[in-house]
C-alpha cells in the first residue's frame, strides 16, 4: 500500500474523530434537554428521531381504536335558557360534569369541589366547567338557576344544562364513558358517576399518566383538596386536576 493511501485513510480517520469531538456532544444535549426524542416504535428495530412539540402538555389524549377521543356534538339550554353547544366552548380547557339538581348523596361533593376548582380560575377567559343534568324533566332552566345561586356560580363560562333525556344519557355513556342511569331503587332515582373529565382547548380529552404511562382518564370528584395527601403520599384528585387544566391553559 502506498504512503499517499496511507495519508487518506489518516486524514478520513482524522476528520470523524474531529466531527465525533464536535457534533456528537451536542446531540447528547439535545436529547438531554428533550429537543429531540427517539422513537423505537416501528418494528423490526428501526428508531427515528421525532421533533417534540414543544407547545403541547405531557397530558395524554383517551385514545379509542387508535384515534384521539373528541367531545361529541352537543346542544342543550342552560340556566339562563340560552342554547350552549359544544362549539362554545372550543378554544376553551373545561370540566365536565353529570349531574342532577335533587341528589341526595354525591352531587354536592362534587359541585362544592368544582367551585373550589373555578374560585383558582377566576377571571380567566379560558376556563370553563360543563354541568348536565341527568333529570331534565325535573331540572328546568329555573331549576338550575336556582341551584347556580345556591353554589355561587357567577362564572360565564360554567353552564348548568337541560335538554332532551335520551341526548344527555348518551352524551354521559357513549361520548364520555361517564356512566349514567335511572335506578329507582338507589337514593334519589338515579346512578351516575363521580369522576370528571377534562377537556383542552380543541375538544379532546385529555388527562395525566399513571406510574404505569397508561392515561388516568377521569379525576375523582368526591375526593376534596382538603384531605390533603392520601396513604401513598400522592396528591389528591382536585389538586391534580388544578395542576393540569393550568397545564392546558398553557398550551
Amino acid at each position: 500500500m502506498s504512503n499517499k493511501s496511507n495519508y487518506s485513510y489518516v486524514g478520513i480517520a482524522f476528520i470523524i474523530l474531529v466531527f465525533g469531538i464536535i457534533f456528537i456532544p451536542k446531540i447528547i444535549d439535545r436529547v438531554n434537554d428533550g429537543d429531540i426524542i427517539r422513537d423505537d416504535s416501528r418494528s423490526k428495530g428501526v428508531s427515528t428521531i421525532t421533533a417534540r412539540n414543544s407547545q403541547k402538555s405531557d397530558l395524554s389524549y383517551l385514545e379509542i381504536n387508535g384515534e384521539p377521543k373528541k367531545v361529541p356534538a352537543f346542544s342543550f339550554t342552560n340556566q339562563d335558557g340560552e342554547t350552549v353547544t359544544n362549539e362554545d366552548y372550543l378554544g376553551k380547557v373545561y370540566v365536565v360534569e353529570f349531574f342532577f339538581t335533587t341528589c341526595p348523596t354525591i352531587c354536592p361533593i362534587m359541585n362544592r369541589n368544582l367551585v373550589e376548582v373555578e374560585s383558582d380560575f377566576t377571571g380567566i377567559e379560558d376556563f370553563g366547567i360543563a354541568s348536565f343534568s341527568i333529570a331534565p324533566e325535573i331540572d328546568t332552566p329555573e331549576v338550575l338557576k336556582a341551584y347556580a345561586e345556591k353554589y355561587s356560580i357567577t362564572n360565564p363560562n360554567w353552564h348548568l344544562m337541560t335538554g332532551d333525556e335520551s341526548a344527555i344519557y348518551n352524551l354521559a355513556n357513549e361520548g364520555f364513558n361517564l356512566y349514567t342511569a335511572k335506578d329507582d331503587s338507589v337514593e334519589g332515582g338515579f346512578e351516575h358517576s363521580g369522576n370528571f373529565a377534562l377537556i383542552d382547548k380543541e375538544g379532546f380529552i385529555r388527562s395525566r399518566q399513571d406510574d404505569f404511562g397508561n392515561p388516568k382518564i377521569f379525576y375523582n370528584g368526591l375526593v376534596s383538596e382538603e384531605e390533603g395527601v392520601d396513604e401513598d403520599g400522592m396528591a389528591q384528585e382536585i389538586t391534580i386536576l388544578k395542576e393540569d387544566i393550568a397545564k392546558l391553559l398553557k398550551e
